[in-house]
């Protein structure tokens, strides 16, 4: 039964080369995965939130396919385990006639649980709706991150998935979501152009960020941490520029070129200071 819905799930992708395949079968397990952790109470119980890159993509519909499920708490709490939430979707995928492991990652010393979870042999029954031949001894990886210590002040709201089955499950809004993604890719030591990305989605879709968490946000952690900086209009344009000048634009372009479809590839090419320039401004104009 599970397989005749994976394929007609799968079929409603445009799928146009291995690599989409692969995306697409990775997004399937993701919404799999989604749905056993709303029923192991991750939404209900642990009132966690489902926020970042897939939830754009998964709830919003953006374009970018995404690897990790990130999450976080509404309410701080330390002693937060991944165990019997895994444990769960092992159980499901089970039933279902999928094979997945898991491993727990132990890091007492942060506000970040993770936990990983690999599926064996999947795809094997699906080859006769696959375009792309698939070696079915290679896994597909989906890691779960959740901050048990968030800055206060998200806003949230129920969504409901659809597949495998309706499934509901409570999402960052938008504005907090802005937020959060301006206060990781203004705090990263490092250049991910899938951050860059979802800043030109958010400004595509006029979503104005909520700035008071984000002074929160930078506040916790980063380079501005315990400065208790508060955030104007003013600051975050000069500190977006600042960014914007720093970034490698040609390694942000490699970073995200394989999430994004191939119709895509091309406007990558345009990424660079102006092209960001250009988008801060639209954004400082509905601050």
């Amino acid at each position: 039964m599970i397989h005749r819905v994976l394929e007609e799930r799968i079929k409603e992708y445009t799928i146009t080369t291995a690599l989409d395949q692969e995306n697409v079968l990775q997004e399937i397990v993701q919404h799999m995965v989604l749905a056993s952790l709303s029923r192991a109470g991750l939404f209900s119980k642990a009132q966690g939130i489902f926020h970042g890159g897939t939830c754009l993509r998964i709830v919003h519909g953006t374009n970018r396919f995404s690897e990790d499920l990130d999450f976080f708490l509404k309410r701080p709490d330390p002693g937060f385990s991944w165990r019997g939430y895994v444990e769960h979707v092992v159980r499901d995928g089970k039933s279902e006639g999928l094979d997945f492991s898991h491993q727990l990652k132990l890091e007492d010393k942060t506000a970040v649980k993770k936990a990983f979870l690999r599926t064996g042999a999947f795809g094997l029954d699906l080859a006769p709706v696959l375009r792309y031949p698939r070696d079915p001894r290679k896994l597909i990886k989906v890691k779960l991150e959740i901050d048990v210590n968030p800055p206060r002040g998200s806003t949230f709201e129920t969504r409901y998935l659809a597949f495998p089955v309706i499934t509901a499950i409570t999402t960052q809004s938008l504005e907090s979501g802005f937020a959060m993604k301006i206060s990781a890719l203004l705090g990263r030591t490092y250049t991910k152009g899938r951050d860059w990305y979802d800043f030109i989605w958010y400004v595509g879709k006029k979503i104005v960020p909520d700035l008071g968490l984000l002074s929160r946000s930078i506040d916790q952690q980063g380079p501005w941490g315990g400065k208790k900086i508060k955030v104007d209009p003013g600051w975050l344009k000069t500190s977006l520029k600042n960014k914007i000048a720093e970034v490698d634009w040609k390694s942000a372009r490699r970073d995200v070129e394989r999430f994004v479809p191939l119709r895509e590839q091309e406007s990558l090419n345009l990424w660079g200071r102006e092209f960001f320039l250009h988008h801060l401004a639209l954004l400082v104009q509905r601050l």
